[in-house]
């Protein structure tokens, strides 16, 4: 899924404070941003989006929460080679903001549009990252029913698998000479 300029405008209330030219070369002559700041400068938010004047392509949206000093950010997954490679031309570490902090790369539209929308309404919104799973229903009836007989919902049952294995993952590129994983069989991950 992509995001649309109608759901920025959504995110933000159609409040927008600026505009300008986007001036990196990676999205072409009629890249442009919108941007929405509640101008507030120690506690508030800024919410971007550039997109193309022609097209109406939105390339990126970026949610920056100062009060948290959370700096999310997507990519539409068809530009994000550009602005890497650009990244890269102009000696700029592709994963910093610019006061030095990382972006919170986020794949899930919905979770930046969920994201934005509670910064810009001033609300309490969840920071823990969404990570699309793409399962066949197989697997997906397989992992319900693990979840069942753990007694935990799917999400929380989920949550567990991807927090063992990136522990499982990290220790063993730690003690690893070749850098080479390997991925254990989904019943591994019984509860």
């Amino acid at each position: 899924m992509t995001i649309t300029i109608k759901d920025f405008m959504e995110a933000v209330s159609y409040r927008i404070t600026d505009g300008a030219e986007y001036c990196w070369q990676c999205y072409g002559p009629n890249a442009r941003s919108l941007d929405y700041w509640n101008e507030e400068h120690n506690n508030g938010v800024t919410i971007t989006i550039v997109f193309d004047t022609k097209t109406q392509i939105v390339y990126q949206m970026e949610a920056w929460d100062y009060a948290k000093n959370r700096e999310y950010r997507w990519i539409h997954p068809s530009y994000r080679d550009a602005i890497e490679a650009e990244s890269k031309r102009r000696n700029i570490d592709f994963a910093e903001s610019i006061d030095g902090n990382k972006f919170i790369d986020l794949d899930v539209t919905d979770d930046i549009l969920e994201k934005a929308t509670a910064m810009a309404n001033g609300e309490e919104y969840d920071d823990r990252v969404l990570v699309p799973i793409d399962l066949s229903d197989e697997q997906l009836l397989a992992v319900m029913k693990l979840a069942h007989e753990a007694d935990l919902t799917f999400n929380k049952f989920v949550e567990q698998i991807l927090r063992k294995e990136i522990a499982r993952i990290e220790k063993q590129v730690k003690n690893s000479v070749d850098g080479q994983i390997t991925w254990p069989p989904l019943s591994d991950f019984i509860v």
